[in-house]
């Protein structure tokens, strides 16, 4: 038997130092990991567990990326993370990585007790940077996470305000699914989200990790 239209190249992400290539399986994403941004979003940190959404690999692009406008949007968002790359329960290692939005359909959508697709799960809608390996990375929940938006400086702020820690999330996510080689974790956003426009330039920072930019352009 024959596929009947060729199978898609699995989406692989570059490590720091090595000519090796880690394949992206799944993305698990965590919502309002940090209090600032759950207030600014008007929502409370639920501090009993965390919830997540997910992200397919096939619409994620490398670093240096240009993203035309989506379509269905007026309001186009940016968020800063950090991307924990998993080798079963383990952390292979570290990562800056982006999760765009469409934020009037994920509100639109949240208001009907529905489920982000729409406003998550888009071509583009993850943007990721070269991983470091865990053992060259220092403590990460002592490092620092930022973004800047054509030169000014919108998120900044410290690891340790992560409402679930990597190791907490970790050991929640195990209760529901078998971690497997290739998972990835985007562990939220701090404060300071906001739209982005044709001709945008994104820059964000992890002390001690590789940049991700993404350069957003006019509709295809």
């Amino acid at each position: 038997m024959s596929l009947v239209f060729p199978a898609p190249e699995p989406f692989v992400v570059p490590v720091v130092g090595s000519n090796a290539l880690f394949p992206v399986s799944r993305i698990f994403c965590v919502g309002r990991n940090y209090a600032a941004h759950a207030a600014e979003m008007g929502n409370e940190v639920d501090r009993e567990a965390p919830f997540y959404f997910t992200k397919t690999p096939v619409n994620a692009l490398l670093t240096g990326a240009t993203l035309p406008y989506p379509p269905g949007t007026e309001d186009f968002h940016y968020e800063m993370e950090m991307a924990v790359y998993l080798n079963g329960t383990e952390v292979f290692g570290y990562g800056c990585a982006l999760d765009m939005t469409r934020r009037d359909l994920q509100i639109r959508e949240r208001k009907k007790q529905r489920p982000w697709d729409l406003g998550k799960d888009l071509e583009g809608g993850a943007v990721m940077a070269p991983i470091t390996p865990a053992a060259e990375v220092t403590d990460i929940h002592t490092h620092h996470i930022a973004l800047t938006q054509n030169g000014t400086e919108k998120q900044n702020a410290p690891i340790a305000d992560m409402v679930w820690s990597v190791p907490d999330l970790i050991s929640h996510l195990s209760g529901f699914y078998t971690l497997r080689p290739g998972d990835v974790i985007l562990t939220g956003t701090p404060a300071g989200v906001g739209p982005v426009a044709p001709g945008d330039v994104l820059h964000g920072t992890i002390n001690g990790l590789a940049p991700v930019d993404l350069t957003i352009t006019d509709p295809a």
